[in-house]
């Protein structure tokens, strides 16, 4: 049997109800590269059909680790048999040749001696699976416990920040080193990122898009999806995260955020974090707008060097700051977090964000500019222009908010519905109007009041503001052009190095990319 110390150490998770389908997916996994898969039996229309799968697989690729799973339908999994027929399916897996077998603790509990011949053959992996929240984990590890295994693991539902914490702390806390630790659901991506350099065994992972293998969707699960809600891909883990190459001393840093899935920091921060070999990944942190407290539990004791914050929490962030600079201070709002002597300082590099690409088209200095926004990337963008000598109006779909935020920063707000009699040198639009996935939105139905456009807008790289500036002659400036100038400044902040632009703007738009 293999030991667990052999175990590669990334499970690619592999569940559809069709059996060939499901073979198709574990071939073109191995094709690529993976070595160790975990097969879904309880997701197939017949669970027995997918003994016959592990044979052909390990037919061909012999050195294939296989973890078979066929969990009971009330324990979270898809199997509506019994628990002896359970076992029959997983003693049939390892007779196939499945190297390891997961039983829940709900099923193991009725009848522990039953598991002794399976674990005779195979190594056993006994799971503890909570998908409504993160409980005290050292009373289930004494659970678990009772019943001998050779890898303990744990899978609960993150609901805040800091049952990321709670999960990633349980190995070192429990002294073991054959747990399998990961927090599910969108907040606990970040769990599944750290959990190898924390001490878990192996961490699981979606399939690559390129091996999702040919054929139609089936009843079940669509070719390729995750199996668990969260899972991320191995390409992910291994290629943008480098969990391989991270332990316990790594640098840690992230961008939080509320959406977060769609962010394109940690795409371009670990690209250059590789180009400057620096020990060091970036993390996406799911931080809902009640949650900011709890978050930074987690920012003290994992611990975090450095933070992009964005939408909702660039105000709300300063007040768990010990230090914020001057101009952050103005603008009411903090982009960067980084560590000086230990402390938690705060700045904002959204300014040079703005003013750098604008500089490279036209003088700033007197120049007549609408801002269309009533948020913080508005308010930045309001102090950087007016620190330049910039003219500067607001605009927005809120006339209350806008009207406030004129106000606050002391500049002429205008109507929409008066844009028709304007006109002016510079727009700058600062709200989420055309971002992924709503592509098609755009604040401007027709004529576009100003020569210059410049969007914050990223994602796309071409938004339907920018395609029709161009259309009606303007000049453009990407929201890429803003997001790469305040990435490298944050970059140079936290690392003291020169920001390697050309890798961070490889890296976007590869991503971004619709070929990708």
């Amino acid at each position: 049997m293999i030991s667990v110390s052999a175990l590669p150490r990334i499970c690619v998770a592999l569940g559809c109800a069709d059996e060939s389908q499901l073979q198709s997916l574990a071939l073109n996994a191995c094709d690529n590269g993976e070595e160790f898969l975990e097969l879904r039996l309880d997701f197939l229309a017949r669970p027995e059909g997918g003994i016959a799968v592990i044979r052909r697989i390990l037919r061909r690729y012999p050195e294939t680790v296989i973890l078979a799973t066929c969990r009971l339908k009330p324990h979270g999994g898809g199997f509506r048999g019994t628990y002896e027929q359970q076992l029959a399916i997983l003693d049939d897996a390892v007779t196939a040749g499945a190297a390891l077998v997961d039983v829940e603790i709900e099923s193991a509990e009725k009848g522990p001696r039953h598991l002794e011949p399976l674990r005779e053959r195979a190594r056993l992996v006994l799971s503890y699976h909570n998908f409504e929240r993160t409980p005290a984990l050292t009373r289930v590890l004494q659970r678990l416990r009772k019943i001998p295994a050779d890898i303990y693991k744990f899978a609960t539902l993150a609901r805040k920040p800091s049952d990321n914490l709670r999960i990633l702390s349980l190995p070192a806390l429990s002294g073991e080193n054959n747990l399998v630790v990961l927090a599910m659901g969108e907040t606990g991506v970040a769990a599944r990122i750290l959990g190898l350099s924390r001490g878990s065994v192996f961490a699981f992972a979606a399939p690559c898009p390129k091996q999702a293998g040919p054929g139609a969707r089936r009843k079940g699960l669509p070719r390729g999806e995750p199996t668990a809600p969260g899972q991320i891909t191995a390409d992910e883990l291994r290629l943008r995260y480098q969990v391989l190459r991270r332990s316990a001393s790594s640098k840690i840093y992230g961008v939080v955020a509320d959406p977060v899935g769609h962010s394109m920091s940690p795409v371009l921060h670990n690209r250059a974090f590789r180009a400057r070999r620096l020990d060091s990944l970036y993390v996406p942190f799911l931080v809902r707008s009640a949650q900011l407290g709890d978050f930074f539990q987690v920012v003290g004791e994992l611990p975090v060097a450095g933070l992009s914050v964005t939408i909702p929490h660039k105000r709300r962030v300063l007040r768990y700051l010990r230090s914020v600079d001057a101009l952050a201070k103005r603008m009411g709002a903090v982009n960067t977090v980084f560590r000086r002597r230990g402390r938690l300082c705060g700045t904002n590099t959204d300014a040079a964000g703005v003013t750098v690409p604008l500089e490279k088209k036209r003088k700033i200095g007197k120049a007549s500019v609408l801002v269309v926004g009533n948020g913080g990337a508005a308010r930045g963008a309001i102090f950087a222009l007016r620190d330049k000598g910039a003219r500067v109006t607001l605009t927005g779909r809120n006339p209350r908010k806008v009207a406030k935020l004129a106000r606050d920063c002391g500049v002429e707000a205008i109507e929409r519905s008066r844009l028709d009699e304007a006109y002016f040198d510079i727009l700058i639009h600062a709200t989420p109007l055309g971002m992924y996935p709503d592509v098609k939105d755009c604040f401007f139905p027709g004529r576009i009041p100003a020569d210059l456009v410049f969007d914050m807008v990223y994602n796309p790289i071409e938004t339907a503001l920018i395609g029709q500036a161009r259309a009606q002659g303007k000049k453009t400036i990407s929201g890429l052009e803003m997001f790469l100038e305040q990435a490298a400044a944050q970059f140079e902040i936290w690392t003291n190095e020169s920001a390697p632009r050309t890798s961070m703007r490889n890296a976007v738009v590869e991503a971004l990319s619709p070929t990708i």
